[in-house]
């Protein structure tokens, strides 16, 4: 299997793990983070903050690097890229995470411990996904 494929799966299967590890995958858990007011649940914070750590070691190392191990080169974000349709898309994916305590990533992680229940999720998201699609060819 050749690097370019067996890197992202590698790297997913890692995600998804630490996802499981975390609790992210249980969405009683996501809801009691988002319950300032009632009986707060820590939990995602510590694991948010982890994911920041990496990720400031991530931006600390980049710059020093030449190019990415598989890929032509690096994709990164710029701040002019914040529009009135990302600004939307981002309230509405947090809506959305509030109502069903899942996201992508826990969702399709959730498949492997709750099949059913995250299978309605992941159900849901892509049947959303394939809307966006079709107003965006229509549109």
């Amino acid at each position: 299997m050749s690097g370019r494929i067996l890197v992202p799966a590698l790297s997913g299967t890692i995600f998804g793990a630490g996802l499981a590890l975390g609790g992210m995958t249980d969405p009683a858990r996501v809801r009691g983070f988002l319950d300032l007011l009632g009986d707060w649940d820590p939990t995602l914070a510590f694991v948010m903050g982890g994911a920041v750590l990496v990720m400031v070691a991530a931006w600390r190392i980049q710059p020093r690097l030449a190019r990415p191990l598989f890929a032509d080169g690096f994709a990164l974000p710029g701040t002019s890229d914040l529009t009135p349709r990302l600004i939307g898309g981002s309230a509405l994916f947090g809506v959305g995470w509030g109502i069903a305590g899942l996201c992508p990533g826990p969702g399709i992680a959730a498949l492997v411990i709750e099949p059913v229940s995250a299978a309605i999720f992941v159900a849901a998201m892509l049947a959303g996904m394939a809307l966006v699609r079709l107003f965006e060819r229509a549109g």
